[in-house]
């Protein structure tokens, strides 16, 4: 949210939570650890410090993964579909008509890039029809 607001258009996910999820073992017992000393004069926080800074480690390789998948996957497009996708990131979504009227390509042409790029995951419809628009996935 933080990097959104300092006007960044798009910023892939990484969850936290998840890194947790996969290793809840480990959690436990960090917690368990540095809670077993919480109320002794000199509470030993050494096990839950390791665990969270080994979590935000694998988050941050996780992370890296995938932007620099994504980075290699877009660097494949075609200038037609790389704009359909920079319109979808800046504003949030983008219909047919828009794409028509951002880029002056033929409907058509437009429908193909965009079933590619459905194809690939990159984009997301909604609906059916005249109000059909599509979003980058969540």
């Amino acid at each position: 949210m933080l990097l959104l607001r300092a006007g960044y258009a798009y910023v892939p996910y990484s969850s936290l939570e998840s890194v947790i999820e996969q290793s809840k073992e480990s959690y436990y017992l960090a917690l368990r650890r540095t809670q077993g000393t919480i109320r002794t004069a000199t509470p030993n926080w050494t096990p839950w410090l390791i665990f969270f800074l080994k979590a935000l480690q694998r988050q941050m390789r996780r992370l890296r993964e995938k932007v620099e998948r994504e980075r290699l996957l877009i660097a494949r497009l075609p200038d037609l579909s790389l704009r359909l996708l920079d319109h979808a990131r800046d504003h949030g979504r983008i219909s047919i008509g828009e794409a028509e009227t951002l880029t002056g390509a033929n409907r058509n042409t437009l429908k193909l890039h965009f079933k590619a790029l459905r194809e690939r995951g990159l984009l997301v419809l909604h609906g059916q029809g005249r109000g059909a628009w599509y979003s980058l996935p969540l």
